[in-house]
């Protein structure tokens, strides 16, 4: 539990790279863990890893990237959420390996990433990531827009977490508070840190707070990604407490205010 803790709120999103290419032993673990991801709801999550290079990518957020990896989806229902859920597992495993990354929805020309991915009609590319090794400095413009957005900062556990009903503040065990700690460092798009969690007999229902600023089309929801990034840490550390996670997609029906919507409910066991 310690190691998955350490390494969620050790992760820092990187926009500034040293340069050098990702070494081939790292390439090769990559494709291997890649390989292992599964979400919950059993969406398949392509990832393509591309150089940037050869095929003409860059972002004017980053300096210093070599390698970027896009990430596939079939358009339908809960595909925003399982992305972020598979996409996250891939971030994790990155910063574990010293290859840091960021999350790239909009600062980018998508239509040559699309190209370069070979996106197929019914599909969608959420988001892409660099990855490389950090800069030993991160550039001005990476430090103002972190400074910018707050990112080394979230929302106090009241605000996130409630007990029987949306508002009351939870006061969880000690089990318990670790893997909402764990939700609470989740990343998120401009760290909006939209989810919630209403606890109600024994089982987590998480919703999506929409913000008023964010802009959605009918087939993806940007803060729905950050909602599979929130699942994915609380269910990670389920399975490293040596427990079972039973992700379910049925809402209890729950008073919530407007601006919300279910997401998905996990029972621990």
């Amino acid at each position: 539990m310690e190691k998955l803790m350490e390494t969620i709120k050790g992760r820092k999103s990187v926009r500034s790279f040293d340069d050098r290419p990702v070494s081939e032993e790292h390439r090769r673990d990559i494709d291997e863990f890649i390989k292992t991801i599964r979400n919950p709801f059993d969406i398949p999550v392509e990832f393509v890893l591309l150089d940037a290079k050869e095929h003409g990518l860059s972002s004017p957020v980053l300096s210093g990237e070599n390698l970027y990896v896009a990430g596939k989806v079939e358009k339908r229902s809960y595909a925003d959420v399982a992305f972020g859920y598979s996409f996250e597992q891939l971030v994790l495993h990155a910063w574990s390996l010293g290859i840091g990354t960021v999350w790239i929805g909009g600062t980018m020309k998508r239509e040559i990433f699309e190209k370069a991915a070979g996106l197929c009609e019914g599909e969608v590319m959420p988001c892409v990531s660099p990855f490389g090794y950090p800069a030993a400095k991160r550039s001005v413009k990476e430090t103002l827009m972190r400074k910018g957005i707050g990112a080394d900062s979230r929302l106090a556990a009241d605000k996130l977490f409630f007990d029987e009903k949306w508002g009351t503040a939870l006061s969880p065990d000690e089990d318990t508070a670790d893997l909402l700690e764990m939700v609470r460092w989740a990343p998120s798009a401009v760290n909006k840190q939209p989810w919630r969690i209403i606890v109600s007999n024994g089982v987590f229902h998480f919703y999506e707070k929409k913000d008023k600023g964010y802009v959605n089309d009918a087939t993806l929801d940007l803060q729905k990604i950050d909602l599979g990034i929130a699942l994915c840490h609380f269910v990670l550390g389920i399975e490293e407490k040596g427990k079972t996670a039973l992700v379910s997609v049925s809402d209890p029906g729950i008073a919530i205010p407007a601006d919300a919507e279910y997401i998905a409910s996990v029972k621990v066991q």
